[in-house]
């Protein structure tokens, strides 16, 4: 097939729409066309129509309302149509297209799927600072066994109906994936910054190769 496009979601404000150029970077160097998704509600079945797969970008924290809690009062809420835009697409995309959420993308997953999130980590966990600040640390799981870079405050409780993939040496859920998709992983760290490795780079590919699958059935 052609170069799989992959549709990355973004950050905006009231004149553009940003995202890090190294997810960029990254689904270029798996062998992907990445294009930028405004948050356009009313495109979303285009979007899927044209992308073989997407990225969900890090981001600001979730607005907890929307999933029957209050948002911790110390969270810092991501734009509110990004939210909006990205909840729909979640729940829009079909189970065979393939996903990578990553940090806020897989928060986003987890809460779509019926799970809990831990709003501010440094109030339930003695080791939150080893997540903050581009901190790198180890992780382990079915996703495989290594160091990542990772830079968050809150954290998966309750995966939902996604399964468990890999956890830090303390505990903390750092990835997921969605047993009824053909290959819909989160993750908590920040894999367009990880390095070249299998937890880094090699998501990308994963997720460039589950759409070439994907477009031979």
């Amino acid at each position: 097939m052609a170069a799989p496009v992959i549709g990355i979601t973004a950050d905006a404000d009231e004149r553009t729409y940003r995202c890090a150029r190294a997810y960029s970077t990254m689904v270029a160097e798996a062998g992907g066309i990445r294009i930028i998704l405004p948050h356009r509600a009313e495109r979303i079945n285009d979007y899927i129509q044209i992308c073989d797969g997407l990225v969900l970008s890090g981001g600001d924290d979730p607005r907890m309302e929307e999933f029957g809690v209050a948002t911790h009062p110390k969270a810092t809420p991501v734009d509110s149509q990004r939210q909006a835009f990205e909840v729909a697409l979640l729940q829009a995309v079909p189970s065979d297209q393939p996903v990578l959420g990553v940090c806020l993308g897989m928060q986003l997953m987890a809460l779509v799927a019926g799970g809990r999130l831990d709003q501010h980590l440094p109030d339930t966990l003695a080791s939150h600072d080893q997540h903050w600040g581009q901190k790198r640390h180890a992780v382990a799981g079915s996703i495989g066994r290594g160091e990542i870079l990772s830079h968050h405050r809150q954290g998966v409780s309750d995966p939902g109906r996604l399964v468990v993939t890999a956890r830090a040496p303390d505990g903390l859920i750092e990835a997921v994936a969605d047993p009824a998709c053909r290959w819909r992983v989160g993750v908590q760290w920040h894999p367009e910054r990880s390095g070249e490795g299998p937890l880094g780079r090699g998501l990308f590919v994963l997720l460039i190769d589950s759409c070439r699958a994907a477009a031979t059935r």
